[in-house]
């Protein structure tokens, strides 16, 4: 959540996703970065999935309250995104393009209020789709909506509405999402016996299938420079992580995946190396 008020929706349970899905990969990873004192860093990108090898670069410029950020990838596509803050008195302004599909462009304003967050997106094309989310309340709770508009059909892509209650060492969050279709309900916990590490449980229910998916997970900070995540679902699937601090910024992240459910399968591993001089 945002310092000064009850933050973005995109935030709401944003802390339990984290835990059970980031960083977790079946790929292998090479990631070079470096950042220079006239505001412009560099990022070299190798990945290999399955037996593919992709790659991109990327470079970002920094100069006051703006940041723009270009990336060239193997597959011949171009994407810039330019960042804006305080253009306005808290608000932010983001305006991205994706080549060689010209119709990507959209244009996104952020404003920050202490008791209230509001973003409007629209996409630069000759039929634009408009992007709303609104979100009330305090850090301690949030109550938010968001919604995307089809001007060339007048329907709704998508609408989602989600609550969070926020604490010093937990966080309950609940989003109803895929038109109604699904609700996702989420609580993690903080516990000084795992060094500052949590546990997580997430149950997700989709209603026009009678799918329900319950998944529970934790991290352990080893040492300042070492952390372990582990989940487990009911439908048996299994995944660990090791991240490890090389250096004060460089990581070496290892993580893995085994269904219980079929032994004879053998586990997929990722592996991502993040170096930064």
């Amino acid at each position: 959540m945002n310092g000064k008020g009850p933050g973005l929706f995109s935030d709401i349970g944003k802390q339990g996703r984290d835990l059970l899905f980031k960083d977790y990969s079946n790929d292998q990873k090479l990631t070079i970065a470096s950042f220079s004192d006239i505001g412009v860093g560099l990022n070299s990108t190798v990945v290999k999935r399955g037996g593919l090898y992709t790659g991109d670069v990327a470079a970002q410029y920094k100069h006051k309250n703006s940041v723009l950020d270009f990336k060239f990838d193997t597959e011949s596509n171009i994407s810039s995104v330019l960042t804006v803050t305080d253009i306005l008195p808290s608000t932010h302004v983001i305006a991205s393009l994706r080549l060689p599909d010209y119709k990507s462009g959209k244009l996104e304003v952020q404003h920050f209020h202490e008791h209230a967050t509001f973003t409007t997106a629209f996409s630069l094309n000759k039929s634009p789709s408009v992007d709303i989310s609104a979100t009330l309340g305090t850090p301690h709770i949030a109550f938010g909506a968001e919604a995307s508009y089809l001007t060339n059909s007048g329907l709704f892509a998508k609408y989602n509405a989600g609550v969070s209650v926020p604490k010093a060492d937990s966080n309950v969050s609940a989003i109803l999402a895929d038109k109604g279709d699904s609700v996702r309900v989420a609580y993690l916990h903080r516990f000084e016996q795992l060094n500052g590490g949590a546990v997580v449980g997430e149950i997700s229910r989709k209603f026009s299938t009678n799918e329900n998916t319950l998944t529970v997970g934790c991290s352990y900070v080893v040492d300042s420079q070492t952390v372990v995540k582990a989940k487990l679902n009911n439908h048996g699937n299994l995944g660990a992580l090791l991240q490890h601090q090389l250096t004060p910024k460089s990581f070496l992240t290892i993580s893995g995946a085994f269904d219980t459910n079929a032994l004879a399968n053998y586990p997929k591993f990722g592996l991502a190396l993040f170096l930064k001089p």
